[in-house]
């Protein structure tokens, strides 16, 4: 494999690897084992994911966005953010955009280093899941905010067991197949939560999570303890705002979803064949 051209980028605590593949410099049967090569911390570059640029018949350009154990998923929250900037700064697109997403189209606005995405409307919200609480629980519920994210309310989240709680969880019976993000999230005020997140693929707690984000504030939203917008505390001490619109005021279904936040250029670079 050449070296490859790349960018390391983080979006409040969420770092990825993007990678301008337009001219398909990395073939699609090579993606998998650079995903899982370059993401490794200590030996390669380390991410949480890869996002690769391509072309798009339809929008400004189309990603395909892989998680670090080398599996594509539909959308990132955080990623999406991180890339939409990325193609600003390189000119792929405007500050206002649109790119394509196994997701659906996610359009976007770049403000210096923020950028506020509207992202794909969510889907399969259930409150009060039939599944045994565990110790700390005070409610459970999942909602697919483009990936899926089952939510958990609790207490005490600084010393809550988020790692070992939420590998259970993402490998639950309930989810298989696919599995599921895991977020545990403590209630503040009308406008503020703080979520702790363990990440399906990263399969580690993740400094945050832009999809786990909205989950959380979408499922406090039904239960009637908060009103846009949302301010939301990640892990790594960044905030991430939430904005929704509900249909109407007896519905728990949601318009439009936007999350907004800082991202960070942190440095270009070539991947060379000895990190891989």
């Amino acid at each position: 494999m050449r070296a490859i051209e790349f960018w390391k980028m983080n979006g409040s605590g969420n770092d990825f690897i993007l990678i301008d593949n337009r001219d398909r410099q990395v073939r699609d049967d090579e993606m998998e084992i650079l995903v899982k090569r370059s993401c490794r911390r200590r030996e390669s570059v380390g991410a949480d994911g890869v996002i690769f640029v391509i072309r798009s018949d339809q929008y400004d350009f189309a990603w395909r966005y892989f998680n670090a154990d080398g599996g594509e998923v539909e959308m990132c929250g955080n990623g999406s953010r991180c890339v939409s900037r990325f193609a600003f700064l390189n000119g792929i697109a405007d500050s206002k955009m649109t790119f394509e997403t196994l997701a659906g189209p996610v359009s976007a606005e770049v403000k210096k280093r923020v950028v506020k995405v509207l992202m794909p409307a969510p889907s399969g919200l259930s409150i009060d899941m039939d599944l045994q609480h565990q110790n700390g629980w005070k409610s459970i519920d999942c909602i697919n905010t483009g990936v899926p994210h089952v939510v958990v309310q609790v207490e005490d989240l600084l010393n809550h067991k988020v790692r070992e709680q939420g590998r259970d969880l993402r490998y639950h019976a309930h989810f298989h197949p696919q599995g599921t993000n895991a977020d545990f999230m403590k209630f503040i005020d009308i406008h503020q939560l703080e979520i702790r997140t363990y990440e399906r693929g990263v399969e580690d707690e993740t400094l945050a999570c832009g999809t786990g984000a909205i989950a959380c504030t979408l499922v406090a939203a039904v239960r009637g303890m908060v009103m846009s917008p949302v301010e939301v505390k990640t892990r790594g001490g960044e905030i991430l705002t939430i904005y929704f619109d509900t249909k109407d005021s007896a519905s728990n279904e949601f318009d439009r979803v936007w999350l907004e936040g800082n991202t960070s250029v942190v440095y270009q670079g070539r991947l060379n064949q000895e990190a891989l």
